[in-house]
């Protein structure tokens, strides 16, 4: 998973490969969450260190998550590529919002690859940007999701 920051004066970028699922091909019921202090990149170890301490506050809010159903009946059993919408609440900060998110699922022999891109507004979260570096932080952020997953 990757976020990208693109505000008027500067570019921030971070991932993380920790991320955590779940799908339920019987329900199509699935949640997925992420250690927040698990994302490395940014432009210096002191933007790491506000977006933990400052905007996220993840010792207060450790984990952001997904959990929800997809929309779409999927027949797991087949390979091939499925364009889905995943409906559920999304937990940013400690504040919840529901949401329709698009994405791609692939089939290919018993593992799936899951896909999405979206954009999460900061204001929706309670994440507020202080106006000093209003023009160094989006106040909408892309999020660029992909998971590898095995069925069981």
């Amino acid at each position: 998973m990757e976020f990208t920051s693109e505000a008027e004066l500067e570019l921030i970028k971070a991932a993380s490969g920790h991320v955590k699922g779940i799908l339920d091909p019987t329900t199509n019921n699935f949640a997925f969450s992420i250690d927040v202090k698990s994302f490395q990149g940014f432009n210096s170890s002191l933007q790491r260190e506000h977006f933990n301490e400052k905007y996220m506050e993840s010792e207060k809010y450790p984990r952001a998550l997904f959990s929800g159903k997809i929309i779409e009946r999927i027949d797991f059993t087949k390979n091939g590529s499925y364009d889905v919408r995943a409906k559920g609440e999304l937990d940013i900060h400690g504040v919840k919002q529901t949401r329709i998110i698009k994405g791609k699922i692939i089939i290919s022999d018993g593992t799936l690859q899951v896909n999405a891109q979206f954009t999460v507004p900061l204001s929706d979260h309670n994440i507020s940007i202080p106006t000093i570096v209003s023009q160094k932080i989006a106040t909408q952020i892309q999020v660029q999701f992909d998971a590898s997953m095995q069925l069981q």
